[in-house]
């Protein structure tokens, strides 16, 4: 799964573009979600920010995360204008059991994967949903976007499922 955020649609359009290029057939893409709660990145990027996630057909390797991370920071970098980014790129993977992102800051709680990449572990799913831990990101923790979050998982089910059978 990847959640882009950025002032301007046709921006996320195109990311959502090149990001297919690299993972193959999107199959999910979630509606527009207003990213206000914190005007950290407004003064790089502008505003109002929407972000929107998405999620690939096809299954990764969660080993392929660092390499992801990478690809999308380089995707960042060529939207910027004049050093700014116009987009925000942030990849990561649901499993059953939890939804891990990829970032470039250390924190204590993050794990090394390489390449500058740490892997966050940003909810973890029990109780019938995904729960938020004390250093989620508000946003993350949303009822709206852990609903998101709770159909990916669904759609992963199903073809864990589907890989099952003859």
């Amino acid at each position: 799964m990847v959640a882009l955020f950025a002032a301007e649609q046709e921006i996320l359009a195109r990311a959502a573009r090149a990001l297919e290029d690299r993972l193959g057939p999107i199959d999910y893409v979630s509606q527009p979600f207003r990213f206000d709660q914190t005007a950290y990145y407004e003064r790089e990027m502008g505003g109002p920010l929407v972000k929107r996630f998405l999620s690939a057909e096809r299954l990764m390797d969660p080993g392929d995360l660092a390499l992801l991370k990478v690809f999308a920071t380089n995707l960042e970098t060529g939207f910027s204008e004049a050093g700014r980014r116009k987009i925000n790129i942030d990849p990561g993977y649901i499993s059953l059991e939890r939804l891990v992102l990829a970032t470039g800051k250390n924190y204590l709680h993050r794990i090394y994967l390489g390449r500058g990449v740490y892997a966050d572990l940003a909810l973890i799913y029990e109780k019938g949903g995904f729960q938020p831990l004390p250093w989620t990101y508000p946003d993350y923790a949303s009822p709206e976007v852990r609903a998101v979050l709770a159909l990916m998982r669904e759609r992963l089910l199903d073809q864990l499922r589907d890989r099952r059978q003859p």
